[in-house]
């Protein structure tokens, strides 16, 4: 641990660190439960629309990848912010970019166009790929080492509830709101201020690696740093199983629209139910992460 890791370790011992971690969990649970709520009104607008069967799935196909590859464009890009500057700015920062996305996601939701939407979804995957590093570094500079697997596992079953809720809230909103869906943009814009907001909250830390250089090539970066996961079982295993959970989980997910749609041939609300009900099994056990870690891992914290 560096210096300026260890300074910020020593301020997230403290009650102000704990407050920072408060707000750094609602910012994400703000973000996350946006993230669901944008994409899935683009899928049910897709759903809603006179299409043939194989160009919906194309469609859905399209959300679903589009919000994925700005993790694989842009995510060593975050790490570097994340350590060049102070992660607090960067957060600040992507909820600042957040506004601008869901401002552009009203004009889409009010016109109908498709092509802006499925944009907006690309410009929100690059804004969760930039926040994640900055989100999962702020927990040891905020927490003390004995809690981080409490604070991870909260910060887990936050962003699966805001799944949960969000899911609901899209179908609700596109029931609801069916011919007005610039009403759905605008409560948008109204919880990334509410985010920007809450970012605010989160203790001041400083950069920890402030003379850090951006790689060009960030491809040979990733694959450098895969490479540093040799010999360390716990840490591959957990990289191998959180990126086959993700890709499962989203899978299953988007069939899950389709399977409402067009074999139950439910409303909106009740596809929702269903894509809450996968989340929900899922967030359940993410608080288990806290007691069951130490004992599997050997950890003594």
């Amino acid at each position: 641990m560096n210096k300026a890791q260890s300074q910020a370790a020593s301020t997230g011992t403290g009650r102000r660190g704990l407050r920072g971690f408060w707000s750094l969990f609602i910012t994400q649970f703000q973000g996350a439960f946006s993230d669901n709520v944008l994409k899935n009104l683009v899928i049910f607008m897709m759903i809603g629309m006179n299409l043939p069967l194989a160009e919906k799935h194309k469609i859905g196909e399209s959300v679903g990848a589009l919000f994925a590859l700005p993790f694989i464009l842009f995510s060593m890009a975050g790490g570097f912010l994340a350590d060049r500057y102070s992660k607090r700015t960067i957060t600040i920062g992507v909820k600042v970019f957040e506004i601008g996305v869901m401002s552009l996601a009203v004009l889409g939701l009010l016109w109908h166009r498709l092509p802006l939407l499925l944009f907006t979804v690309f410009l929100m995957g690059t804004h969760s790929a930039f926040f994640g590093p900055s989100k999962y570094g702020l927990l040891p500079e905020l927490l003390p080492e004995r809690r981080l697997s409490w604070g991870n596992g909260l910060l887990e079953l936050g962003t699966f509830m805001a799944i949960i809720l969000g899911t609901v809230a899209a179908a609700l909103m596109a029931e609801h709101f069916r011919g007005h869906e610039g009403y759905s943009g605008l409560l948008l814009v109204t919880l990334a201020l509410v985010g920007m907001a809450t970012s605010l909250g989160i203790t001041r830390v400083p950069a920890a690696n402030p003379a850090k250089k951006f790689q060009v090539n960030f491809l040979g970066d990733l694959f450098g740093r895969l490479r540093g996961l040799k010999g360390d079982r716990p840490l591959i295993l957990a990289f191998v199983g959180n990126t086959y959970f993700n890709f499962v989980g989203a899978l299953i997910l988007l069939n899950l629209f389709f399977y409402g749609a067009d074999v139950l041939h439910v409303s909106e609300i009740k596809i929702g139910y269903l894509s809450a009900a996968l989340a929900l099994g899922i967030g359940a056990w993410a608080p288990w992460a806290s007691p069951f870690s130490p004992r599997r891992w050997g950890s003594k914290g």
